[in-house]
């Protein structure tokens, strides 16, 4: 064939498997995001000053309306070491991407090479009658290069799988920064809390050594008896045992919100010294719809995306069952002398089409594709799973936030009527009308009672926190790096724009 007819024939071959490529579908299934039925409304009232409205949950933190608190968040979200992971696996997915736009185009290599080579004088090749140098020059440089055409999509399917990982990666990372966003508030309101409590404590010990200093001086005149003194003391000892124990949860608290914010866990110790109230939780909390809630969860989005990748690689692996076929090139010069090395004479070229087929694998292409599918099959479970626990989160989330406050307002009472059952008590016994042991008694319930009142002042703030958490609260939706032109199957380019933040569950039925 003359070389002018094997490069229109390549040219037809090439022709024709670009056409059935823009034309065949890819094998495997095309995904459909799963439908999920939710709740119409949530099952647990709305009794803690939640709201139905839409919620807006992207700076929640600032609804505490502390500084210290919007500083730590701000430097936690720069700084954070698992926000840096998360970070990393998102600029790897985008890597892994790329490989897989990659494989789409053509690949094209150089190479030269020179090699001093003798023949043997012996082979049959060589004919007598034409004079052959045995020791000569090989001079060598060009190009070859290869192209899979995408005939059954096993190629754009791996690009469809990496696409749906970078989304996922991404949705990660947004949701790693929810959790990091939580720690922070939570830490912080808990050291608040602690020295809420170790002030309390402190005025407590103040109060009952003067009870105790009281009860020495009657003991001495002969106006109590040494009952009432050993009593009195065993309370205050028993009330300043109390306050190791918080200062140790206060210094925990301050060391892990070191941590948080990537630094070395004294590093917040003299920010934090000094004593500030708790927080206090806004009086209304939006918490809108149940269907709105899957559209905010970046747990529920990342699963999503982890079962499209999951459909796509079923593509991927069915491919395999099919032939694969190429276009291979090679041109370059090849002579024996420097001189005429790049000389018209030197130039060689191939050029042609190329099939592969693997027809017997003892099963291990079936087996994958198997493999593939069952993978499927738990990513869906995995995605049905991470939308009922979102659910969960809420529903738990409202109870605990309601429920605490009913309990706060109880403590709140029982404070009120501590302090006047001790008021009476120490009154009673003034007047000789009462034991010591009221005095004692009353006053063990009143620091019980204010202790108790401000560990539920802490809980309702925390319980606020891991309701926003629930609600998907902490991050803002944004576009995908990946938007500019996508390679396809057969070497043309696709407009694509995908946004991280509309990837959501739709109408359709499990792939």
């Amino acid at each position: 064939m003359k070389p002018n007819h094997l490069f229109s024939t390549a040219l037809l071959a090439l022709t024709l498997a670009a056409g059935g490529c823009a034309h065949i579908p890819s094998v495997g299934p095309d995904y459909q995001p799963p439908r999920v039925s939710g709740p119409s409304q949530w099952g647990e009232s709305l009794a803690g000053g939640e709201t139905n409205s839409n919620a807006s949950v992207a700076g929640w933190w600032k609804n505490f309306h502390d500084a210290e608190l919007d500083s730590l968040i701000s430097r936690a979200a720069q700084s954070n070491l698992d926000l840096r992971i998360a970070e990393s696996r998102v600029r790897e997915a985008r890597a892994e991407y790329g490989i897989a736009a990659g494989n789409l185009w053509p690949t094209i290599h150089a190479d030269g090479s020179y090699a001093r080579q003798r023949q043997s004088p012996n082979q049959p090749l060589l004919i007598p009658s034409v004079p052959v140098p045995l020791v000569d020059n090989d001079y060598q440089a060009g190009f070859d290069a290869s192209w899979e055409i995408d005939v059954f999509g096993g190629q754009r399917r791996s690009v469809e799988a990496a696409k749906a990982e970078v989304a996922a990666a991404e949705f990660g990372q947004h949701d790693v920064l929810i959790t990091l966003l939580g720690e922070v508030a939570r830490n912080y309101l808990d050291a608040r809390g602690y020295q809420r409590r170790l002030e309390i404590t402190r005025e407590n010990i103040q109060a009952q050594e003067q009870v105790l200093a009281l009860t020495r001086n009657q003991f001495t005149n002969g106006l109590a008896n040494n009952l009432d003194v050993q009593q009195a003391a065993t309370l205050l000892a028993t009330t300043r045992a109390q306050v190791p124990t918080l200062e140790t949860a206060l210094q925990m608290s301050i060391h892990r919100l070191g941590v948080l914010l990537g630094q070395p866990p004294e590093a917040l110790q003299n920010e934090l010294a000094a004593s500030a109230p708790i927080p206090a939780a806004p009086p209304q909390i939006p918490v809108a719809l149940p269907s709105e809630l899957l559209l905010r969860r970046p747990d529920v989005a990342q699963a999503e995306r982890q079962l499209a990748a999951a459909t796509a690689n079923i593509g991927v692996a069915k491919a395999d069952l099919f032939p694969k076929f190429y276009l291979t090139g090679v041109a370059g010069f090849q002579g024996v002398s420097a001189d005429d090395w790049f000389d018209a004479g030197s130039r060689f070229w191939s050029l042609g089409p190329a099939v592969q087929w693997n027809i017997f694998d003892a099963g291990r292409i079936r087996s994958n594709i198997k493999v593939q599918n069952a993978r499927q099959q738990e990513a869906l479970a995995s995605y049905e799973k991470t939308t009922l626990t979102a659910f969960e989160d809420v529903e738990n989330g409202l109870t605990a936030y309601a429920k605490e406050q009913v309990r706060r307002r109880s403590l709140e009472d029982a404070v009120k009527s501590s302090q006047e059952s001790l008021r009476l008590s120490k009154q009673l016994y003034a007047n000789g009308l009462s034991d010591f042991i009221n005095v004692l008694d009353a006053e063990r319930s009143l620091y019980q009672a204010q202790d108790d009142l401000v560990q539920s002042d802490t809980t309702i703030s925390t319980d606020l926190i891991s309701l926003y958490k629930s609600l998907g609260g902490g991050w803002e939706i944004e576009p995908l790096p990946i938007s500019s032109a996508e390679p396809t199957s057969c070497g043309h380019t696709n407009q694509m724009a995908s946004n991280a933040g509309n990837q959501q569950p739709m109408a359709g039925r499990n792939p």
